[in-house]
């Protein structure tokens, strides 16, 4: 077996490294060394020295799902007296906003509710469409399945109708981890990874790109997330969709899950390990919405090389007690001092400006 320092020499030249050694350096490499390797790694993909981002909305169109995972403290049930459904003309109020603010990216996104079908989804992206110059990264999978299943249609032709009504590209949501024995726990009534990674690969192949996501700190092992990050790389293999991966750190605050949120320690190993085994992932994201932005900007050390979105709106983490707010300025200055040059990017990460 290969020391875990030449584990990274090797992967710093950019060789490939199997599951079994990223196992390995997970519980054998010190954080320093593991986090050097990735901003090697991270340095070699992208020599222009710039850290981007996008000015975005979340705009959560429902908070009813019947899904209920246990990890969740956004979802409601239909009859809670807090339950909502926005309409057209809210959402519409919400993305006016964000386009006076400079916006290029809405991203829409809410709970499986039992009621609101496709017609709901494609109306509105037409109508947005019609009306504002934005980007429409929105619908994750679970969605995509939950509307299948409602309608009663093929995954791929649910997509090929959003896709038609506006839909750009989808947003990573709904992984948590890629291993069923995981998702059998905390959100039991959600779809397998099996069904999140077939939606991924039939987007990709209609030409809507996406993002991958990982939630860690529930009740996973360190070995199920690697294998979630080389679940992540395998679809990359087949698709090459994925523009970007971003793991963030469970919030235990008001779920019926409970527990504590993994140290800023861990999440800054899962974000480096992920840079070193990625290598067909273009962009490792930081998520200040989970840490805050003193670790966003630790993170551009650790192989991240982008900082997410400015996200005008955020409801689904705020709900769980994480309440961090980095308004555009302070992204600015957090780049700038880490060394690197603010850029403002689109979805797919073209260089709108630079700061």
């Amino acid at each position: 077996m290969a020391s875990p320092e030449k584990l990274l020499a090797r992967a710093v030249a950019g060789e490939r490294l199997s599951e079994t050694e990223g196992v390995q350096l997970y519980y054998e490499t010190d954080l320093l060394s593991l986090g050097r390797a990735a901003d090697l790694i991270r340095r070699r993909l992208h020599p222009e020295g710039y850290v981007t981002f996008v000015i975005d909305r979340n705009i959560n169109y429902t908070n009813v799902c019947q899904s209920g995972c246990l990890f969740c403290a956004f979802y409601r049930r239909e009859d809670d007296p807090d339950a909502y459904v926005l309409s057209h003309d809210e959402i519409m109020r919400k993305i006016e906003e964000l386009v006076a603010q400079g916006g290029t990216q809405v991203l829409i996104q809410g709970g499986l509710h039992p009621r609101l079908n496709l017609a709901y989804f494609t109306s509105l992206f037409r109508a947005i469409k019609a009306r504002f110059p934005v980007h429409i990264h929105s619908l994750s999978p679970p969605e995509i399945v939950h509307l299948a299943r409602l309608e009663g249609l093929p995954v791929r032709e649910v997509l090929e109708r959003l896709k038609e009504a506006g839909l750009d590209s989808l947003p990573g949501g709904g992984a948590e981890i890629l291993v069923n024995r995981v998702r059998r726990v905390i959100s039991p009534r959600k779809i397998s990874w099996q069904e999140w990674a077939a939606v991924m690969v039939t987007a990709a192949k209609l030409g809507l790109f996406a993002s991958a996501t990982m939630m860690f700190g529930t009740v996973e092992t360190p070995e199920e997330r690697v294998r979630h990050i080389i679940r992540i790389r395998q679809i990359q293999d087949q698709t090459g969709g994925f523009t970007a991966f971003i793991p963030w750190s469970y919030q235990p605050g008001n779920t019926a899950l409970g527990g504590s949120t993994p140290p800023v320690v861990e999440y800054l190993r899962v974000l480096a390990l992920a840079r070193v085994l990625l290598d067909n992932v273009p962009n490792i994201q930081a998520s200040w919405v989970t840490q805050g932005a003193r670790v966003g900007q630790v993170a551009l050390a650790f192989g991240a090389n982008d900082f997410g979105g400015t996200m005008l709106e955020e409801n689904v983490v705020r709900a769980a007690g994480a309440a961090y707010r980095v308004p555009q300025s302070e992204i600015l200055r957090v780049i700038r001092d880490a060394g690197f040059v603010p850029a403002q990017r689109t979805t797919d990460y073209r260089i709108i400006r630079t700061f």
